[in-house]
């Protein structure tokens, strides 16, 4: 459980807060450490630029068979305002190791580097290993997309991506759209309301119409109904002027079968019935799709083969979170993701992992491309 704890702590140490689109140290350094703990361990890794001073890591450990299995999870972390422990001492209480992204998502990140270190350390392994640690996935997905635009082996069995599962697989999970709600009323002076119209009170109403009903739909089996919510309101200019204009951002949950922008646009001419000449609609600020990868998948099967016998639960699930593993999907490379952690704790002012959750997601993720080959042979 040492080398646990010794790499945990390295990787939460090194602060790698996603900048989004401003300043910042970002993942440069984090990814540094990754490259170099891997050459010190026998893998063979590289950095390779994703954004500007942001990149990806990117390892190969070569099988007996070129089909490669990815292992994908992020190097960024949300930002550390609010916690309520030391965001990067990594200090160990009761087992768990504490600071921010210990859960989400440098614990499946640590196993994944665990395992390809025994995979390297053995015979070759039976299929191919690429490990990416890629940046940007608290934002806007770039470094996932930046690595399929540049993959270092051709063909691909299947994809494991790092986030927090409890330790069970997770093979659906909900897409988004975000988009921006605006009211457009008549400005004037508090004394005289009856002489404006209130973007405010215009924005009631919308806010009325969204929180009536959920979307429309069937649901999935494992990931339940779609979902929307208003997250953030801004209105107003000072306290004696009936404000013009009022904004809501909104966020809509998408299940596998829905596309994102043909939601965006379905809601917005609704809205924009709703009250004629009074709604803006704006562009969506960020899209993200679901992901509903089948549970007789090659690397599904391998994945409960490998859970099982360890004796854990090897039912499959879905996510409400995005995830890369739908930018993989989208390519063409079968997902699943699996990690240790709760999705409870990843953001939390106290984040944690539990150290023996990550040692047994390395060994569980050993035994997975172990086992891939045998499940591959029953889908030939």
């Amino acid at each position: 459980m040492k080398d646990v704890e010794e790499l945990l702590r390295a990787l939460v140490s090194t602060p790698s807060v996603n900048p989004r689109d401003g300043s910042g140290l970002g993942e440069s350094a984090v990814a540094a450490l990754v490259r170099d703990w891997l050459e010190d361990h026998g893998v063979d890794a590289e950095l390779r630029e994703a954004l500007p001073g942001r990149p990806n890591v990117v390892a190969v450990v070569p099988g007996a068979d070129p089909r490669a299995v990815l292992l994908e999870s992020h190097l960024d972390t949300v930002e550390v305002d609010g916690m309520t422990v030391d965001p990067y001492a990594g200090e160990v209480r009761g087992g768990r190791l504490y600071g921010r992204g210990a859960c989400d998502a440098k614990g499946p990140l640590a196993a994944f580097m665990l395992a390809a270190a025994r995979l390297a350390a053995g015979p070759p392994p039976p299929h191919t290993v690429v490990l990416a640690g890629v940046v940007d996935e608290e934002y806007r997905y770039r470094g996932v997309l930046s690595l399929l635009d540049g993959l270092p082996v051709p063909e691909f069995a299947g994809a494991v991506v790092g986030e927090p599962t409890d330790l069970v697989p997770a093979v659906a999970h909900k897409g988004v759209v975000r988009y921006t709600v605006r009211t457009l009323g008549v400005a004037g002076h508090t004394s005289r309301p009856g002489e404006a119209v209130n973007a405010i009170s215009l924005m009631n109403g919308v806010l009325s119409y969204l929180d009536a009903a959920p979307p429309p739909g069937p649901a999935h089996p494992l990931l339940g109904t779609a979902t929307r919510c208003v997250t953030r309101v801004r209105g107003g200019i000072g306290p004696n002027v009936v404000p013009d204009r009022c904004e809501i951002d909104v966020d809509r949950r998408t299940l596998p079968g829905e596309e994102p922008l043909d939601v965006w646009r379905r809601e917005g001419d609704e809205l924009m019935r709703l009250l004629p000449g009074c709604v803006e609609v704006d562009l969506p600020f960020n899209v993200d799709y679901a992901l509903d990868t089948p549970a007789d998948s090659p690397v599904v099967a391998a994945l409960c083969r490998a859970l099982a016998g360890h004796g854990r639960d090897a039912t499959v699930r879905g996510m409400p979170f995005c995830t890369d593993a739908s930018k993989l999907a989208r390519a063409g490379i079968p997902a699943a993701v699996f990690g240790p952690g709760s999705i409870l704790d990843a953001h939390s002012a106290d984040e944690s992992v539990a150290l023996a959750d990550v040692s047994l997601a390395a060994g569980v993720v050993v035994d997975l491309v172990e086992r891939l080959g045998e499940e591959l042979g029953r889908c030939a």
